[in-house]
């Protein structure tokens, strides 16, 4: 490593800084050490480096004056190589930025030039060198009033400033945002605040809005050392050395062999679902070593260029940290920017985006001008929707919330694959073998057997054979593959579950989430006031907080359950109305003047009631929202994460007892309770229930899904793109208006374009959560009654993954990078959604579909009893041994003769007339069968596949087990190489043991 000494000894004595410190920080990449050669990601970190014309990368670089440079009161502790014209052209930017102090910042709290903590580091005024679409940037005030010129560095400054990623002198990074209105009255809370944070040792600058003028942009910049100090107490894990997974000998040996299959891979065709690496670098220290970062031991981290080795997601989450520990008045609870948010003291707080997602020149020929650019390139445009996520890239731009979010969905996608193959399967094998049914075509051949009327007063009699159709379009659904389905269905789940806890493992891994603990969170300001009186000792902290006694407690949670059983009952009110309202329907519609509608007066009835039904989830939705919001603050739950389980767990039982109820009742109650011909049951002694079509129920049960599925994905859809699309697009109209009265037309600079932008729902990704688990509810629950639902679901997870990267890259603010290491309550719920799967495809098989009443006609009394069962010959005579016979002449209505009805009673020439025959005990006692063999069956394979698969692969536990033993080797020698060089520098003899 070459040293300065002249230079670092006088910057000792201005300093007093120690000499492991003043080189550790240099600009110049350390020397690799014996074992391992240092991280060079970091230096790809920064969005210049995505820019195959980058200068940053330059090799040839001048060496400065012996002369060193004057510092400043705040100047860091680096010593920065740059060209001596750079040199020049720095000094000249300095003198401008005091001149500026002196003039521009008048404001007592933001006084950048003469408070004392103002920070300006040599070693940011050159580095960034970010290249912004030139259309994009303000014009500022120099399209306003006459300048003199200016050099070509001057104008590069102007133009890294206008950008809106940098403060006015081009060389501080904008880190967070705070927006207020200056009509606000919380003026002393505000100064307080800012103050406060410059004591903590942030920048700020004010910036007033373009296009309103009642909005004030605070700027904030967090320099070098406050980065090192919160992430030293943050326990921020950063890199220090390449990762080694073996041995020299077995390195030498992978080597060869990945050689030799990269050679292979070479000759076979691309897989085209694989993101190029050159489109995409690899941005992530993956193949580093990691460790909390420490300022004592910062010779150990690999800081080849200061500017990056911080990424621009962590310094976004240090300022974040900041901002919610810092107080604004006196008070224990009188601090952070959550509560400033809430008395209106801010108006918003985000982190900035890294420029526009969009460039005039194409990303193959000039690169991507910055992440957010990349990311829409090669993730949120539709030409990539048959390609892997960027998850590193999502990663380090929106944080592992985020990541893992996203990661859960592209793996949930991917395992959808396999079962909509199955299910599109079974539906083309119902295609296939539909005309050579047996039950279908004894359906259709009945051309003489008459069945009685299904309404009391307008319904004629009519034709078995009209029934052809339904039993046609049944027999798609419920056949022989039903079975089979709905067992692989369960497994699914499970193996789905089962390996997302690895891809998990792996993820955490990767993102170095393994270590990772959750910090202590702040209380929720409304549990604060409430319970401010009564105080106990936290056992984490140790200092007294506000406490919610167990009573006060278990009455407020009393409560809550209360409304949510109200709220389920005003569900079921629901469905009985749509219940009641098929009933008047039928009788209406089988007397209607259209023939068509008179004929399918079933199909008219179910069509209705299902768009009904559709209409009446949608209205209480918006209602179950706002009754989840009162209840859970009811509760006053401790903390914010405390909050948000509470209020997913109530949003997910409102939506699935809304989307849900009316499909349990077309399955396993639909026709149950109607009695028979003669003997019906009647709702309030007027309206006749309603029975199950001639070919069976499974039909309405079809509908009802297939309706419910495709409109409810469509709403969402519209709703995750088109709402937020719509109020942009107004936002802009009302700002166009705005910049028609001025003088000339300005670009808006990038923290005005994302406070344009909408801020991320206010729960976060609870409601994307919400909406695939309600939709793994649809595909698993009721599988066995609609195969193609993991189709739908596959083509609708396809675009929701895009839709969904376009929302966050485009239309939404950046939202803070937030840390995780799982989905949190969901995978809880989704658990149960697997076991409730099993129960409900048992019932649907056993009770709602023929496959039962078949298979004992066919083993019992079909023409095959003793001889073994051989498909649909044995099925002859199937359907006339389902049907009940009924005198005409008992209904009273002028008719004579006999006609047929669903069921197993006996005839009226019988000593027992209309008794249940003993073929009905049987088909009863085969259900229950079914159900006790089929649910131990399924839950035994889900118990054994769960038990086989491992929840973090063995490979994983080695590597971890062996970067453990590396890290602490890696620590010991980094600090015995530094203390060697120490000793050496210092003409102390030179020995080879630990002094």
């Amino acid at each position: 490593m070459v040293h300065h000494s002249g230079s670092i000894q006088s910057f000792r004595q201005q300093k007093g800084m120690n000499t492991s410190k003043s080189e550790t920080v240099k600009e110049h990449p350390l020397q690799p050490s014996r074992r391992s050669l240092p991280c060079l990601a970091q230096s790809q970190t920064h969005p210049q480096s995505l820019s195959k014309h980058s200068s940053f990368l330059q090799p040839n670089r001048v060496q400065p004056q012996p002369r060193p440079q004057p510092l400043s009161a705040g100047t860091s502790t680096a010593t920065v190589d740059v060209v001596s014209e750079r040199a020049k052209v720095m000094e000249t930017l300095e003198n401008n930025l005091i001149k500026l102090s002196n003039t521009e910042y008048s404001d007592p709290f933001l006084d950048v030039g003469k408070d004392k903590d103002t920070y300006t580091d040599d070693s940011e005024h050159g580095n960034y060198d970010v290249r912004t679409d030139q259309s994009l940037l303000i014009q500022n005030k120099l399209a306003r009033q006459k300048t003199e010129p200016r050099t070509k560095s001057s104008l590069k400054t102007d133009a890294m400033a206008s950008s809106g990623l940098f403060f006015k002198d081009g060389k501080k990074r904008i880190d967070y945002i705070l927006v207020y209105k200056k009509s606000s009255l919380q003026v002393e809370k505000r100064s307080t605040f800012e103050k406060n944070l410059r004591a903590e040792g942030l920048m700020l600058e004010r910036e007033p809005a373009v296009t309103n003028s009642d909005i004030m942009f605070v700027k904030i910049h967090c320099p070098w050392e406050t980065l090192c100090k919160y992430a030293e107490r943050m326990n921020i894990r950063m890199p220090f050395r390449k990762k080694c997974y073996y041995t020299d000998w077995r390195s030498k040996t992978m080597g060869s062999l990945q050689r030799n299959m990269r050679e292979l891979k070479s000759w076979l065709p691309r897989n085209p679902m694989k993101l190029d690496k050159e489109a995409l670098p690899d941005l992530e220290e993956t193949d580093c070593y990691t460790a909390p970062f420490s300022r004592a031991r910062i010779h150990h981290f690999t800081i080849n260029n200061k500017d990056s080795f911080f990424s621009n997601s962590t310094r976004s989450r240090i300022v974040h940290h900041m901002l919610q520990r810092t107080k604004y008045e006196d008070g224990k609870s009188k601090m952070g920017i959550n509560r400033l948010l809430n008395n209106g003291t801010y108006e918003a707080a985000f982190p900035p985006h890294e420029g526009s997602h969009k460039s005039r020149h194409p990303i193959k020929t000039h690169g991507a001008q910055n992440h957010r650019h990349l990311l829409y390139e090669r993730w949120a445009r539709w030409g990539m929707w048959y390609k892997y996520q960027p998850l590193d890239l999502i990663r380090r731009y929106f944080g592992e919330k985020i990541g893992l979010y996203f990661a859960w969905l592209g793996w949930y996608t991917g395992m959808l694959i396999p079962a909509a193959l199955v299910g599109l399967f079974v539906f083309l094998y119902g295609l296939f073998t539909m005309d050579s049914s047996q039950v279908s075509k004894e359906i259709c051949e009945a051309n003489e057997t008459i069945m009685c009327p299904m309404c009391e007063r307008n319904c004629t009699l009519q034709k078995l054979n009209e029934s052809c159709i339904y039993a046609k379009v049944t027999h798609l659904f419920d056949n022989g593959g039903t079975v089979f389905f709905a067992i692989f269905m369960a497994i699914w789940a499970t193996v789905f579950l089962e390996f997302w806890k690895r891809r998990r493992a792996v993820l955490t891994y990767d993102w170095d989430l393994i270590d990772w603990e959750d910090e202590e969170e702040e209380l929720r300001p409304q549990f604060e006031a409430k319970y401010s009186q009564v105080e106990r000792v936290n056992p984490i902290t140790g200092k007294p907080e506000p406490f919610q006694p167990f009573p006060d407690k278990l009455s407020r949670l009393m409560v809550s359950v209360s409304g949510i059983f109200f709220m389920i009952s005003l569900v079921l009110t629901a469905v009985f109305a749509v219940v009641v309202y098929r009933l008047v329907a039928m009788e209406q519609f089988a007397s209607f003047k259209w023939y068509f509608i008179k004929k399918y007066w079933q199909f008219a009835t179910s069509g209705t009631g299902v768009c009904i039904n559709f209409m009446i989830i949608m209205s209480l939705n918006v209602v179950y929202e706002k009754v989840a919001y009162l209840l859970t603050d009811l509760e006053h739950p401790r903390t914010e994460s405390e909050w948000e389980n509470s209020f997913a767990l109530k949003m997910f039982l409102f939506q699935f007892v809304n989307l849900n109820s009316s499909i349990f009742y077309i399955a396993f109650f639909l026709g149950r309770f109607a009695g028979r011909p003669g003997k019906y049951n009647k709702l309030f002694n007027r309206w006749r229930l309603e029975e199950c079509h001639p070919s069976g129920c499974l039909i309405d049960l079809c509908l009802q899904m297939g309706v419910i599925m495709v409109l409810k994905q469509m709403w969402n859809n519209f709703m995750e793109l088109g709402y937020p699309l719509l109020q942009n697009w107004w936002s802009r109209r009302k700002m166009k208006r705005r910049g028609q009265s001025m003088e000339h037309k300005i670009s808006l600079p990038q923290w005005e374009k994302d406070w344009n932008l909408q801020p991320m729902n206010l729960h976060g990704l609870m409601d994307e959560y919400l909406e695939m688990v309600l939709q793994f509810g649809f595909t698993t629950i009721f599988v066995a009654a609609f195969p193609l639902a993991p189709l739908l679901a596959l083509l609708n997870n396809i675009i929701e993954i895009r839709l969904d990267a376009y929302k966050f890259v485009t239309q939404w603010r950046r939202p803070m990078p937030a840390r995780a290491t799982d989905i949190g309550i969901w995978y809880g719920i989704l658990e149960g959604i697997g076991v409730l799967a099993v129960i409900t495809n048992a019932f649907v098989i056993a009770i709602t579909s023929d496959y039962i009443p078949r298979f004992v006609y066919a083993y019992k009394y079909g023409p095959c009893t003793d001889q073994g069962y051989r498909q649909e010959k044995c099925l002859k005579g199937y359907v006339n041994s389902s049907l009940s016979v009924f005198d005409l002449s008992e209904l009273g209505m002028g008719y004579s003769g006999y006609c047929r009805y669903r069921d197993y009673r006996a005839p009226p020439w019988s000593s027992t007339p209309y008794e249940f025959t003993l073929q009905f005990w049987h088909v009863l006692a085969a259900r229950l069968a079914f159900i006790i063999v089929f649910e131990h069956l399924v839950f035994g394979i889900k118990s054994f596949i769960a038990y086989l698969i491992p929840d973090m692969p063995k490979d994983l536990c080695d590597r971890m087990r062996r970067e453990k033993y590396l890290v602490q080797e890696m620590m010991y020698e980094a600090e015995l190489e530094h203390l060697q060089r120490e000793r050496k520098k210092n003409g102390k003899q030179y020995h080879h043991e630990w002094p």
